[in-house]
C-alpha cells in the first residue's frame, strides 16, 4: 500500500487527476491508493476498452496525464486501440497494468501473461516498477520513475506511457516499513518547451512577405489555448484568410475564418481562382480532402508549425518546418511579416456567398437530413460547451456543414480516425471537464462503444448523444465501390437492422426520436442527464442531400470569385 501510494502521489504532483479503473483483484493497491488520495477523481468502468477511451478523453479535454487502470492479464490489452489513438494523436495517456510478480510467470499461474513493452512502440516511455521492497532505493526509484513517465506522456512529443506494477499477496493490509519517505517526492521535471529558430522565423517572413496569395490552414489540435488570438494576429499582418476546421478551436472562436471552404473548392472555377502561392500550416492532418488535395495541387510555398516537431504532411509539400510552440510561433511570424503587396484571396466573399446558398437550401428541408443535423447542432450548443464528433460522416459533416457558431470546443478522435471509443471518449471530456457536452456520432459508432454507452448511464453523466442511424456505413456510399459491386450492401453497407432506441432504454437514457426540424431543435435544447437524440436516415437519400447542397454552394458562386 505504501508503494502505491507514493506512486499515486508522484502522479499526482505531475498533473494527473483522473483515474479510470476497471474492477480486478491483482491492482487493489492501486486501486485503493487512487480511492484514498484527495487530488484524485476516481471514476470505475466495468470493461477495460471503454476504461481507456474515458481516460483519453478526459486527457485530451483537460491536457493532464490521465489514468487508465487495469488488473493482470488480459485486461491491459484492452487498453490498446485508445493507446494507438494517444499514440497519434499527442494525448497524455497514462497507462498502468497490475501485474503478477516474476516467480508466478511461465509457470501456469492463472491470469498471468508477459507484459512488458505490451504496448510496443505505441508509448512515449515503458517501464517495469518491480514488486515492491522494503528498500528505501526501491521507493526513490518508483517516485523518479513516475516523475518521468509524466514528463515524457506531457512531451514534446504528448503521448501515452505504460507502466506495470507486479504486486505479491496480499494485495491488502497495513503499510511495511519506511514511512518516513512517504511524502518524500522525486524531483520535478519540467517539461521541455520548443522554440523556433529565429532564422527560420526570418526566412518564412521574407518569403511570405512576398507571395500575397497566401492561406493559413488549421487543422486537429485539442489545445485550449491562445492559438485563436495568434491566428487571427498573423492573418491581419498577411491579409490571409483562415481555413480551420471545427476541431482546430480556431474556426468558432474566430469570427472571420471561412467556414465553408469545404464545399467552395469542390466548386472547381473557385478553386482555380484561389489557388494559393502560400500556405501556412498549423494543427494535424485534414479531414477536408478535398481541402488537401486543393492544396497539394497548388505547389505554394508551405510553412508548416509543428508544436512539437512532427510532419502532418502526407503529401511531403512542406517547404519549411517552424517546430516549435504553435501560439508563440504564431505571434512572432505576424511580428515579422511585412503585408505583401497586392490583392489577396477573394475567400471572404465566396464564403458568403456559399453561406447565402446553404441558408436557402437547408430552409427548404422539412426533415433532418445528416447535413442538417450536424448544423443544428452546433447552432443549439451554447458558447464554452463542448462537442465530440466521431470519425467517418459526422466530422466531415460538421466540417463541412455548420457554418457559424458559438465558441465551441469540438473534439474529435482523429489520430488514427478510428469509430471506436467515441462514446466514452466523449464521457471523460465531460467528466473531466464539466462542460456541458453533445457527442455526434452515426450508428455503427454506438454499437462500437455500447460499453461508453453503459459507463455514461453508470456515472450519472450529463450527455446527450446525436445518434444518426443510416441502419449502415453511411460514408461507404460516397465512395467508388458503392456502384462496382452487387454485393455493396452486404459487404460495406452492412445494415444491423437494430432498433437503437433499445440501446438508450438498456442506458436508462432519457430518448428523442425527432421527424421534424423543429422537433430536432426541441430535443437539442434538452440538458440534465442523459439524453439520447435518435435520428433516422437513409443512405442513398444521404448521398443525393449531400450532393444537392454542394449544387447549391455552385450556384451561389456562379462563375469564379
Amino acid at each position: 500500500a505504501l508503494f502505491a501510494r507514493a506512486l499515486v502521489d508522484e502522479l499526482c504532483a505531475a498533473g494527473a487527476r483522473e483515474a479510470v479503473i476497471s474492477p480486478g483483484s491483482r491492482s487493489t493497491p492501486l486501486v485503493l491508493a487512487c480511492a484514498e488520495e484527495k487530488r484524485m477523481k476516481l471514476r470505475v468502468v466495468l470493461d477495460e476498452r471503454s476504461a481507456a477511451f474515458v481516460a483519453l478523453g478526459a486527457a485530451k479535454a483537460t491536457g493532464r496525464p490521465a489514468l487508465a487502470l487495469a488488473t493482470s492479464g488480459t485486461a491491459g490489452a484492452h487498453f490498446f486501440p485508445a493507446i494507438l489513438e494517444a499514440e497519434a494523436a499527442r494525448v497524455p495517456l497514462v497507462a498502468l497494468t497490475a501485474d503478477r510478480p516474476l516467480e508466478l510467470h511461465g509457470f501456469g499461474a492463472p491470469q498471468t501473461m508477459d507484459q512488458q513493452h505490451l504496448f510496443g512502440t505505441h508509448v512515449r516511455f515503458f517501464a517495469d516498477l518491480g514488486a515492491p521492497e522494503p528498500l528505501e532505493a526501491r521507493l526513490r526509484h518508483l517516485r523518479a520513475v513516475a516523475a518521468l513517465a509524466c514528463s515524457r506522456a506531457l512531451g514534446p512529443p504528448r503521448g501515452p506511457v505504460h507502466l506495470n506494477v507486479p504486486y505479491r499477496e496480499p494485495l491488502s493490509g497495513a503499510d511495511g516499513a519506511l514511512p518516513a519517505l512517504r511524502d518524500r517526492p522525486a524531483p520535478r521535471i519540467a517539461t521541455p518547451r520548443l522554440s523556433a529558430d529565429d532564422a527560420a522565423l526570418d526566412e518564412a517572413a521574407r518569403e511570405i512577405s512576398a507571395r500575397p496569395r497566401g492561406v493559413i490552414v488549421c487543422g486537429p489540435r485539442d489545445a485550449d489555448d491562445d492559438l485563436p488570438d495568434a491566428v487571427r494576429a498573423l492573418s491581419r499582418s498577411t491579409g490571409y484568410p483562415i481555413l480551420a476546421e471545427a476541431a482546430s478551436q480556431v474556426r468558432f472562436r474566430v469570427p472571420e475564418a471561412v467556414a465553408h471552404y469545404d464545399a467552395i473548392l469542390k466548386h472547381r472555377p473557385s478553386a482555380e481562382a484561389l489557388r494559393p502561392e502560400a500556405v501556412i500550416r498549423f494543427g494535424a492532418g485534414l479531414t477536408s480532402k478535398t481541402l488537401q488535395q486543393w492544396l497539394d495541387a497548388s505547389g505554394a510555398y508551405t510553412v508548416l508549425v509543428s508544436d512539437d516537431s512532427a510532419l502532418f504532411d502526407p503529401a511531403h509539400a512542406a517547404s519549411l518546418v517552424l517546430a516549435g510552440d504553435a501560439v508563440a510561433t504564431a505571434f512572432a511570424l505576424a511580428d515579422r511579416v511585412v503585408r505583401p503587396a497586392g490583392a489577396s484571396l477573394p475567400f471572404a466573399d465566396a464564403d458568403q456567398r456559399a453561406r447565402s446558398g446553404l441558408e436557402a437550401a437547408f430552409a427548404r428541408e422539412e426533415e433532418p437530413s445528416e447535413p442538417a443535423v450536424a448544423r443544428e447542432l452546433l447552432a443549439a450548443l451554447p458558447a464554452g460547451s463542448q462537442l465530440f464528433v466521431s470519425s467517418s460522416m459526422p466530422v466531415r459533416d460538421v466540417d463541412a456543414w455548420a457554418g457559424r457558431a458559438a465558441a465551441v470546443r469540438v473534439l474529435a478522435n482523429r489520430g488514427v480516425n478510428g469509430i471506436d471509443g467515441i462514446v466514452a471518449s466523449a464521457l471523460g471530456a465531460a467528466l473531466a471537464t464539466s462542460r456541458r457536452t453533445a457527442v455526434l456520432l452515426g450508428d455503427l459508432a454506438l454499437l462500437h462503444d455500447l460499453g461508453g454507452l453503459v459507463a455514461a448511464a453508470r456515472l450519472g453523466a450529463e450527455l446527450t448523444l446525436v445518434v444518426v442511424d443510416n441502419d449502415g456505413g453511411g460514408i461507404f456510399s460516397f465512395l467508388p465501390i458503392a456502384s462496382q459491386t452487387p454485393r455493396f450492401e452486404e459487404l460495406f453497407g452492412t445494415p444491423h437492422g437494430l432498433d437503437l432506441a433499445r440501446a438508450a432504454a438498456l442506458a436508462g437514457a432519457r430518448l428523442h426520436s425527432p421527424r421534424t426540424l423543429p422537433e430536432l431543435r426541441a430535443a437539442l435544447r434538452e440538458t440534465g442527464g442523459l439524453h439520447f437524440v435518435h435520428v433516422r436516415s437513409d443512405r442513398a437519400r444521404n448521398v443525393e442531400r449531400h450532393r444537392a447542397l454542394e449544387a447549391a454552394v455552385a450556384s451561389a458562386l456562379g462563375s469564379a470569385p
